[in-house]
């Protein structure tokens, strides 16, 4: 008869096998499904306050557009499915770096010198994540909503020494043939002799995009790169509806002169039928369909560029707007990947512009109010500040016009009528947070000239002090005007902001994908350190 005890060793020592047998297979599998794909999306300019403002908006605004969703929005959820950590992005050498550096570090996982494209700090060209992948025989993508000449998607296949060498850039980047190149900036791609509206190519680019794209040529040369393009196999594609048939395995598609619409554009014309230019999340879908097709997987790159440019105008509204933008396309992509284990997505961004936040003040008290809590019986609630309502998100998300469209409207009036007056007219007709007459007076203001409004009757003569505070950090003298709007607003907001530049302040990072790859993105690092994690999982 045999003994219990024995019975209990054998069945002990069979369960420790299968224990081991299990691990054996897992680790087995885990490194039989090999890494195919790796997707790099980049919200130019976002860091945590901008996060922050759309989970606010998210939660709290009363028509929230997230209340199906529980208030959740696509990069809450991917901080659920994935890794989290946060990146430390400075240049070599400095405290703050520009776009250009910070691109070229993550997209070559060496440190750059400020300004350069594709570049280390020393001079050198880099060997990208993107140019990794074309020598695995992996497919390649850049998608932005910026210019593809701009300085995010050109540190991935353009090799310069500075950012503003973009008809170089342009060059560059139909050389290294990338498979599918999706953005705006065709004023880089077509001859200076689009410059004339006689110009046989002017009239043929100008029918083809049905007069929705200024037709007009930064290039001082004569070539032109569409044709390149489509010699070289390119399916070029200059509307939605082009992109949407475009065939093939390699597309160029510039969609507008400069940069695409903006995020409240976006959002104003996506339903719109007649509609001509494509959106982000439409132009991630059709990259993904293209570069999926290759069997040894791909390599692709989805900018959110103008979360950054609304940072710089200090545009609260257009702000939310480009972070609604780049969080649907959030989701599409997250439904792409999900239960997935051949692809690393990695969400972030190059660094924070504007130092935005919400915050309290001494303006607009709110009126006190009685609460059922035994510990109020006998007085008022009554706080010292003001905290910010809720329907400011609402009215937020209602603004009509970005800054830049505002002000574009204002210099488009004739001389005469460039007065105080018609810019409180414009910003109060498109925002929810009326600004006085004196406010717009200060928003027209000069470092050079005072702004003098003669004999107003509502102000009567009067000459408007100079701005001369903090000046030094609003270094684009095109952007000083919609900065100095940004601030007379921000007080009807609830809202501050730092400068009109880029802050150092860390970036979330966010990695999805088997957990043997993504664990060790769970911390503080340099972007440097994650693009190399990104290169090794993808080699």
């Amino acid at each position: 008869m045999i003994e219990i005890s024995k019975i209990y060793r054998f069945m002990g020592r069979f369960i420790m096998l299968l224990l081991m047998a299990a691990l054996t297979s897992s680790c087995h599998d885990s490194k039989s499904t090999p890494l195919k794909n790796v997707i790099i999306m980049i919200g130019d300019g976002m860091g945590p306050q901008q996060v922050g403002l759309l989970n606010t908006y998210a939660k709290y605004a009363p028509n929230s557009i997230y209340k199906a969703q529980g208030g959740i929005t696509a990069i809450e959820n991917a901080m659920t499915m994935g890794t989290i950590g946060y990146a430390y992005h400075e240049a070599a050498n400095v405290l703050v770096t520009d776009s250009a550096a910070s691109a070229t570090q993550f997209a070559a996982g060496v440190r750059a010198g400020s300004e350069m494209i594709g570049c280390d700090q020393f001079g050198n060209a880099t060997k990208t994540i993107l140019e990794l992948a074309q020598n695995l025989g992996k497919s390649t993508g850049l998608v932005s909503d910026t210019r593809m000449t701009h300085a995010t998607p050109a540190a991935f296949a353009a090799h310069q020494s500075h950012r503003s060498k973009e008809n170089a850039i342009a060059l560059d980047m139909l050389n290294a043939e990338v498979d599918v190149m999706l953005s705006g900036g065709l004023r880089h791609w077509i001859p200076k002799e689009a410059n004339d509206k006689n110009a046989v190519v002017h009239q043929y680019l100008k029918t083809r995009t049905g007069g929705n794209i200024k037709i007009k040529s930064k290039r001082k040369d004569s070539r032109d790169l569409l044709a390149e393009a489509s010699n070289k196999q390119y399916a070029v594609a200059l509307t939605l509806s082009e992109l949407e048939h475009a065939k093939g395995d390699k597309i160029l598609g510039l969609f507008s002169y400069s940069g695409m619409p903006d995020g409240i554009q976006e959002t104003l014309s996506k339903n719109d039928p007649n509609r001509t230019v494509p959106t982000l999340k439409e132009m991630t879908m059709k990259a993904l369909d293209v570069l999926s097709k290759n069997d040894k997987g791909f390599f692709l790159m989805i900018e959110g560029g103008q979360i950054d440019w609304a940072g710089h105008d200090n545009d609260a509204g257009t702000l939310l707007h480009e972070m609604l933008k780049f969080d649907d396309t959030i989701k599409y992509v997250l439904e792409w990947v999900k239960n997935r284990q051949d692809t690393l997505l990695i969400i972030s961004a190059d660094h924070e512009t504007g130092g935005f936040g919400f915050s309290y003040s001494r303006r607009n008290l709110p009126q006190e109010k009685d609460l059922p809590g035994k510990l109020f019986e006998g007085e008022k609630f009554s706080p010292n500040f003001n905290f910010g309502s809720h329907d400011i998100l609402d009215r937020l998300y209602n603004q009509k016009l970005s800054y830049a469209n505002m002000l574009k409207q204002f210099d488009a009036l004739p001389v005469h009528q460039q007065t105080p007056q018609s810019l409180q007219e414009i910003v109060n007709q498109h925002t929810q947070f009326p600004i006085t007459l004196a406010e717009a007076a200060t928003v027209l203001e000069t470092e050079e000239n005072e702004y003098y409004v003669a004999g107003h009757p509502s102000l009567g003569s009067k000459t408007f002090p100079k701005i001369h505070d903090f000046k030094e950090f609003y270094v684009y003298s095109s952007e000083l005007r919609l900065d100095l709007l940004g601030r007379v607003v921000a007080k009807y907001q609830n809202t501050v902001w730092a400068t009109g530049t880029h802050t150092n302040t860390p970036v979330p990072l966010i990695a999805i994908g088997p957990e043997n790859v993504t664990a060790q993105f769970g911390r503080m690092m340099h972007t440097t350190e994650w693009a190399q994690y990104a290169i090794e999982a993808l080699q």
